[in-house]
Order: structure tokens, then C-alpha cells, then sequence
């Protein structure tokens, strides 16, 4: 493959943009060499601009379940933005998107539509303190929620140390009010609760981790979760940026039939565009501004472009068997992942959850964040490489979740197992 203007879109990036990119990970760093630079998507294919194309499953990370480009999507935004791209008004389709999410998710009875799932963490925290009238919030290890000031720590010392920053910027009075313990670990979660309890506000969790590679709860985890919380006076909140509408219609909360009190989306709900959203009971919601004291605010939050985009994703989704049929499609994928490890004796851990997946280069089940970084990311490196040259773009991290949409049909597959078994002798 020829990567000339690539490289030159590399250094100019790199005069202009901080490490080249707007987003970390983009920059290739735990994988080595340069990105490539996206021209074009179609279907399950990105297509770069040099004019290689790729089997693409990072799918902007996770919100392009229809795959690039789909004509439904691209007529909504189309139509919408002939109309007007933003208002700062009300519109329609603001409440045409809540009734989709609430119906799906009957955790929730009221949204309030913002723009990242940053956004939407860092405001679903201020309405738990604001509702609970308390100020700690526990977080998991290796769960990630964006980049909000009182979430990017690291544990303490002991599982009642409060957290320690893990960026210069964030005051470490911040990190102060933020509990850190294992995933997948309820008598570390209980151990807080009962020397804390009083004092935590929420717990905030990835239902199935997606930002350490992909790690399913434990059984009873979650449940576990619940129950203490309940007890407490604390909130559950589900951060299913990730996992909404992609590992379940109704995301993790109806797969795993545990109800959260607060529920964070985004990803699918945008359909491609930059959207997020935040809800729950109408108690807790009725907290929020106007209605109630806790404020939040966003000039751009339900923009008629996301909203559109969103809709018209959610609507070819619910049609019947098109969830399933991702679903098992992937499976087959993965499956045969799977198979080409074991006939080449290259340990390796695979792990599916509705139309999320992602493995580790690992010779043990991998049930938290410290079994996560027991991985072999070298090994990781040289796999991503080689399928890149093949035509096959997974995530450039180890540590990350890789999707699947309606357009990878079976000759996307046949060419990523194809070129997987090569891959894999060459490791």
C-alpha cells in the first residue's frame, strides 16, 4: 500500500494540530507508525487518501452500527441541514429521539440531550451530588467516561485511599472526591460502602467495560452494584455511551436486567454526529434545571443535525431481525478469530457482547483492568500492522473495543479471516 499523501497530511498535521491529532488514540502511538488519513467511508469500508481501502471496524468508534455513509442517515442530515443547522430553539425532533431512547430504556422516564458523553458524564455526577446531597462518587479501575476532571485518577493506595490525578491540570482536590476500586470486584465495592457509604453520592460504571479492551461483568457483578447503592442512598449510573443500543436494543441494563437510576448514551444515538444524553427517573431528573436547582447547559445540546441522524439510525435498527443479524454475524467473525488462535498456538482472549468485541493477547481469562495489562501489546502492534497492510483496520490500541454494523456482510468477514490467519503465522 502507498501511504505518500498520508505522510505528508502527517506533517503538516503535525505544524498545526497538538501530536498531529484532535483526539489521542488517532495518533497511532501504541501501535507505532503513522495514521492514515480517511478520505471516505462506505458501508463496512473506509477508504483513505491514497486510495486504500480498509475492512473498518472502529466505526468512529463505535456509532456507525448502520456502517459509513448509510442513505437513510445521509438524506436525514441532509434534509435537516437544508433547513437550518442550529437554532437554539426547540425543535421536533428533540422529542422524537427522547421517546425512541425512554422506550428502549425503561430505567428512564425523562432525557436531557447534550453533546459528547463527556458532557453527559460530567452531568449526570453534578445531578447525583445535586439529588444526593453528597459528594464522593466511586469510580471502577479502567472504566473511562471522557475526560471530566474528577474521573481521570488513578486508585490510592488502599481501596479507601481517594484517587490521585492522572493528568497535570486537574487540582488535587478534585481527585479527592473520586473512590476507585477494581471491576468485576463487589467485596472491594462493599468494602467502600460500608466504611463510606454515607458519604457517596453515585457509582459510575461501563455496564460491560469498553475502554480497557472488552470485558463482560462478572455474574451478579452488577446486580451486586445495585443492591448496594439501593442500600445506601447512593445512585447507579450506567455509562452506556458505549454499550447502548449495542449490546441490547436496550443496552446493557436490559441484557443484564439491572436498572440503573441514572443512564448516560451517546455513540449510536448520534448516528455519526457528535451528540450525548443523560436520564432517569423523573424524581431524580426533576432536579435538573429549569425545573430544578442543579444547572446544565449547552447552546448546540438536541441540534437538529444529531437528532436527525439519530432517528433515522434508530429507526432501521428497530426493525425486526436487524440487531439479531449484526449480532450473529459477529459472532462468526469472532468465532473464527478464535479458531485461527488456537490452530496457530498464539495465546489469545476473545470476548463478545451483543455487536461489541475485542481480545487480548493473553494467556488467562481477563476479568479486570490489572488482567487487561498482562496482555502482550507488542505481540498486539505487530498483529494491527499487519492487518492494516492487509485491509484491515482494527482498533491502534490494545485496550479498546473493536464493532461490527449492518454493512459488514460475509465477504467482509471471509477477507479479515483471511487475512487474519496469515497475520497470525507471521506472529
Amino acid at each position: 500500500m502507498k501511504h505518500d499523501t498520508s505522510q505528508s497530511l502527517w506533517q503538516a498535521a503535525n505544524n498545526v494540530l497538538v501530536g498531529g491529532v484532535n483526539s489521542p488514540v488517532r495518533a497511532f502511538s501504541a501501535v507505532g507508525g503513522d495514521p492514515f488519513f480517511a478520505a471516505s467511508g462506505s458501508g463496512a469500508r473506509v477508504r483513505d487518501v491514497d486510495g486504500n481501502e480498509y475492512v473498518d471496524y472502529v466505526l468512529s468508534w463505535g456509532p456507525l452500527i448502520l456502517g459509513h455513509a448509510h442513505p437513510d442517515v445521509v438524506h436525514a442530515i441532509h434534509n435537516a441541514a437544508s433547513k437550518g443547522a442550529s437554532f437554539g430553539i426547540p425543535t421536533e425532533n428533540e422529542i422524537r429521539l427522547a421517546e425512541k431512547i425512554i422506550a428502549h430504556f425503561p430505567a428512564m422516564d425523562k432525557v436531557r440531550l447534550v453533546n459528547s458523553g463527556t458532557e453527559a458524564s460530567m452531568s449526570a455526577i453534578r445531578l447525583a451530588r445535586g439529588y444526593t446531597g453528597r459528594d464522593l462518587v466511586v469510580k471502577i479501575e479502567g472504566c473511562y467516561h471522557g475526560h471530566v476532571d474528577g474521573l481521570l485518577v488513578k486508585a490510592g493506595s488502599g481501596l479507601l485511599t481517594l484517587g490521585t490525578p492522572t493528568s497535570p491540570g486537574i487540582p488535587e482536590s478534585y481527585a479527592q472526591c473520586t473512590l476507585t476500586v477494581p471491576f468485576n470486584n463487589l467485596e472491594a465495592a462493599r468494602e467502600v460502602f460500608e466504611a463510606r457509604g454515607e458519604d457517596v453520592a453515585c457509582i459510575i460504571i461501563e455496564p460491560v467495560a469498553g475502554n480497557m479492551g472488552l470485558i463482560p461483568p462478572g455474574p451478579g457483578y452488577l446486580q451486586g452494584l445495585r443492591a448496594l447503592t439501593k442500600d445506601s442512598g447512593a445512585l447507579l449510573i450506567f455509562d452506556e455511551v458505549m454499550t447502548g443500543f449495542r449490546v441490547a436494543i436496550g443496552g446493557a441494563q436490559m441484557r443484564y436486567g439491572v436498572r440503573p437510576d441514572l443512564t448516560i448514551l451517546g455513540k449510536v444515538i448520534g448516528g455519526g454526529l457528535p451528540v450525548g444524553a443523560y436520564g432517569g427517573k423523573a424524581r431524580i431528573m426533576e432536579k435538573l434545571s429549569p425545573e430544578g436547582p442543579v444547572y446544565q447547559a449547552g447552546t448546540l445540546s438536541g441540534n437538529p443535525l444529531a437528532t436527525a441522524a439519530g432517528l433515522a439510525t434508530l429507526t432501521i435498527l428497530e426493525e425486526e431481525g436487524v440487531f439479531d443479524g449484526i449480532e450473529e454475524r459477529m459472532t462468526v467473525l469472532t468465532t473464527g478469530l478464535h479458531e485461527i488462535a488456537l490452530e496457530t498456538g498464539i495465546p489469545l482472549e476473545v470476548a463478545q457482547v451483543g455487536t461489541m468485541a475485542g481480545f487480548f493477547f493473553n494467556d488467562h481469562h481477563v476479568f479486570d483492568y490489572n488482567d487487561a495489562t498482562q496482555s502482550d501489546t507488542d505481540r498486539y502492534a505487530k498483529f494491527f500492522r499487519s492487518m492494516l497492510n492487509a485491509g484491515v483496520y482494527f482498533a491502534p490500541s490494545q485496550f479498546e473495543t473493536f464493532f461490527f454494523s449492518t454493512a459488514h456482510d460475509q465477504a467482509a468477514i471471509d477477507h479479515t479471516l483471511d487475512a487474519a490467519r496469515k497475520t497470525f503465522k507471521s506472529l
